[in-house]
């Protein structure tokens, strides 16, 4: 009887001690598949991170840059090439600009040039003439008649002087930089400086200037422009 007892107890510890075991190694896989489940979250979130990452948009001090890198780079070309056809169409208006002044700056100093030497030849040509009147009417052995022509002569001279003066100065009044008149007898020729062609108006206007100052026909009146 007491051999059975034994026997019993011993076979209730060995399932006793079976039971724990198995508690144990229970315990001890759920916690491993708890840690390895944590470590394949916290990649699975780090992996999350450099995903949003790789998709963040590059910010620079002046441009923000999103979309397709070669379409940003036709855009900057783009632009960079209209600032440049910008800057040759600024310079080169800039030099037509400097060219058309240069030339007009030219041209008006060829015309001032021309009327400032035509009246020292035209008032060069008139005191000559009254040089020689002169010399007559000093001469000894001028006769009387000669003496008196040469005063004729000289009072024309002045006075036809004194009337080109007169017309150079009113034709100005009228808006023209400059003018000269040439005399020859009774035939008139006027060269008025204008960028323009004279108007008939204004022809009309120097024509009545020049003949009613140096008392000629309108017919025998030139007028032309320079």
């Amino acid at each position: 009887m007491k051999n059975i007892l034994k026997k019993n107890q011993i076979i209730i510890y060995v399932i006793a001690i079976m039971l724990m075991t198995a508690g144990y190694l229970n315990y001890t896989t759920s916690n491993g598949e708890n840690s390895i489940q944590t470590s394949l979250d916290i990649e699975a979130k780090d992996d999350s991170k450099l995903a949003d990452i790789g998709d963040a948009a590059l910010v620079s001090s002046n441009d923000i840059v999103t979309g397709d890198p070669e379409e940003n780079e036709n855009k900057v070309n783009t632009k960079s090439k209209e600032n440049n056809i910008t800057d040759v169409n600024s310079i080169a208006n800039n030099e037509i600009v400097e060219e058309t002044s240069s030339n007009i700056n030219n041209t008006n100093s060829k015309n001032s040039e021309y009327f400032t030497k035509s009246k020292l030849e035209r008032d060069t040509m008139y005191s000559q003439m009254l040089e020689t009147y002169n010399k007559i009417l000093n001469s000894n052995n001028a006769l009387e008649t000669q003496k008196q022509s040469a005063t004729e002569e000289i009072k024309k001279i002045n006075d036809t002087k004194n009337s080109i003066m007169i017309c150079e100065n009113l034709i100005k009044t009228k808006g023209f930089t400059n003018a000269i008149i040439f005399v020859n007898g009774q035939s008139v020729s006027a060269i008025i400086e204008t960028s323009e062609e004279l108007k008939q108006e204004e022809v009309a206007q120097i024509q009545n200037i020049i003949q009613r100052e140096l008392n000629v026909e309108a017919e025998n009146i030139h007028i032309s422009s320079k």
